[in-house]
């Protein structure tokens, strides 16, 4: 092990961000950047705190990238690499260490100590319950800025809240449920269904299919759905035919939305997968200006098999099965009538295997073939 490792592992355990972090239960600390108290909570776990990698990096103006191996978190100076599957992460030195990451309440969440990796500078005291990040902007010392936020720093010790449009269940992975090419006239019984199971999804909608079926749009939105983009054409030599092109469908989608419903999102599948048209040039240009790009891991098979709900049934199962525990499923499913039939089954055979249901979220490290982390 290189020095540099050692130093960090010394400077962890002297914070309290290695041993003590465990002391707090339940208890979440905010975190403190700089002079400012965010709102960014900090979780312990087994003797680590952990805090959303998508806010650390909106709080420290970091770059995330997403790489073939993990995902690149780079500071003005210092980058660090997380590797896939928590084997670990590499240093800028090229140094490999130790770090875990897991997934909570739809978010990536990430040792604090990533910062100091990345240059910064941690105080932790758990007497004045202080988690703070600084570097050479911070004008406070560590007893002004408790002095400062010392009522607002006492952690409150509650259960875990349940993530916006979770469905809980017994232990297990979750499920992202989606279904593209919607609203359609088999919307209002396919959003029936859900709620009979009371099970959320995520819906890709198309910006003409929005504005033939308004009411089914906000209807899925009042009931906490996933609201999700599309395209405008789902033809491929309109959307492919350049990035502008494919950026603009996604510009136009997400204003009819926002029409509907007054609210807007960044998540986006585009039309058959994004392999292999959806190159580097045109996610650049299109998750440049914020989306998020989602594919999935599951493919239902409904479009192909339609009316043999057997089939469509074997081909979810099969997949969910094979993907592990570890791996939680993103199924593919379509807005139409011959998926209303198979629905049901899946439901019911996935909620006795365990598994809850969730809506896919902004901070989620997006799934997707290209493993773009953006």
């Amino acid at each position: 092990m290189k020095k540099v490792s050692l130093l960090l592992i010394v400077l962890f355990v002297s914070l309290g961000l290695v041993g003590e972090a465990g002391a707090a239960g339940s208890a979440k600390l905010k975190l403190g950047v700089n002079d400012t108290l965010t709102e960014i909570y900090a979780v312990a776990d087994n003797n680590t705190y952990y805090v959303p990698v998508r806010d650390l990096a909106k709080a420290l103006d970091l770059t995330l990238t997403g790489l073939a191996d993990g995902i690149q978190v780079a500071g003005h100076k210092h980058k660090v690499k997380l590797l896939n599957g928590n084997a670990g992460a590499v240093l800028q030195d090229g140094t490999t260490v130790q770090l875990k990451t897991f997934q909570q309440n739809g978010k990536l969440m990430v040792p604090l100590k990533v910062a100091a990796y990345l240059g910064y500078t941690i105080s932790y005291k758990a007497d004045q319950y202080l988690l703070r990040v600084k570097d050479a902007k911070a004008t406070l010392d560590d007893s002004a800025f408790v002095a400062k936020y010392k009522e607002e720093l006492k952690p409150k010790v509650v259960a875990e809240p349940t993530a916006p449009g979770k469905t809980e269940g017994k232990k297990g992975a979750t499920v992202y449920l989606t279904f593209d090419d919607g609203p359609t006239a088999a919307t209002s019984q396919l959003l029936d269904i859900l709620a009979k199971y009371d099970v959320k999804a995520t819906f890709f909608m198309i910006g003409p299919n929005m504005n033939t079926y308004k009411s089914q749009v906000k209807r899925i939105a009042k009931e906490e759905h996933g609201l999700a983009l599309h395209g405008m054409t789902h033809r491929k030599e309109k959307f492919y035919a350049s990035p502008a092109a494919a950026l603009a469908e996604m510009n136009g989608d997400n204003a009819i939305l926002k029409k509907i419903t007054g609210t807007s999102t960044s998540i986006i599948r585009t039309p058959y997968g994004s392999k292999p048209y959806f190159t580097k040039t045109f996610r650049d240009k299109v998750l440049g200006q914020g989306y998020h790009l989602w594919d999935w891991n599951v493919d239902s098979e409904d479009w192909r098999y339609k009316e043999n709900s057997t089939k469509i049934y074997n081909s979810v199962m099969s997949q969910v099965h094979k993907l592990g525990k570890n791996t939680d499923p993103v199924i593919l499913m379509h807005d139409q009538k011959a998926t209303l039939k198979v629905l049901p089954r899946i439901l019911e055979a996935l909620k006795k295997e365990g598994y809850q249901f969730a809506v896919i979220t902004k901070d989620q490290k997006p799934l997707n073939f290209w493993h773009d982390a953006r």
